[in-house]
């Protein structure tokens, strides 16, 4: 079976501390039990988590749902928000771990990236600089969230236009955030080809399209 590699990039610097942190385990752990009750993610979907602050730290490698234990996330006490080197220490990972097509073998299925942040790099330079290579590593979807009612939008924008917003950062918004994230994952899992791009599913109430 052909894997589905799903990234998950989580900020961890000063901004994230307290309810917002909480609520994204909440949310994750909602969203694994959610996708392994579906036979085909479960066959296919493999997850990374990579958290960010001013370093970037794979602490989940790609996994498979079966078999997978949800790390701790511990944050810093304080940090820049290094978004830019979160996305290249990505392009490194995809590189290392994506199997391509080749003549004798069919690879994995194009990857997904979600990226959850408040949307303000501290290393806007790099940032800038890694968002064509991102693009060159061919997702089949990037879907950036901006946690919180003070999150910026334009810089993401920049990345995906695929962009949704939180207002709130309580568990409640990001269990449903996380339940839209594991209907895209499926639908992904489905319908998702060498070329074509993930159609995503329409968001739910708590989660605000960014046109």
């Amino acid at each position: 079976m052909r894997r589905l590699p799903v990234y998950i990039l989580i900020q961890t610097s000063g901004a994230m501390h307290g309810e917002p942190i909480e609520s994204i385990k909440v949310g994750l752990e909602s969203m694994v039990a959610s996708l392994r009750q579906d036979p085909f993610a479960l066959e296919s979907v493999h997850i990374s988590l990579i958290t960010f602050n001013r370093i970037a730290e794979q602490i989940l490698p790609l996994t498979e749902l079966e078999s997978l234990q949800l790390p701790e996330i511990i944050l810093p006490e304080s940090g820049g928000t290094h978004l830019g080197e979160a996305l290249r220490f990505l392009c490194e990972r995809v590189d290392q771990e994506i199997q391509l097509t080749t003549a004798e073998i069919k690879g994995d299925w194009m990857p997904l990236l979600f990226i959850m942040t408040n949307g303000k790099p501290s290393d806007n330079q790099l940032y800038m600089q890694m968002i064509p290579e991102v693009k060159r590593r061919h997702f089949g979807s990037i879907i950036a969230c901006a946690a919180g009612s003070k999150a910026d939008t334009a810089k993401l924008k920049e990345l995906t236009d695929n962009v949704v917003s939180l207002d709130t950062t309580d568990s409640a918004t990001f269990r449903q955030f996380f339940k839209w994230v594991s209907a895209s994952v499926s639908m992904g899992n489905r319908s998702i080809g060498a070329t074509a791009e993930l159609q995503l599913p329409p968001p739910p109430p708590e989660v605000h399209t960014v046109i």
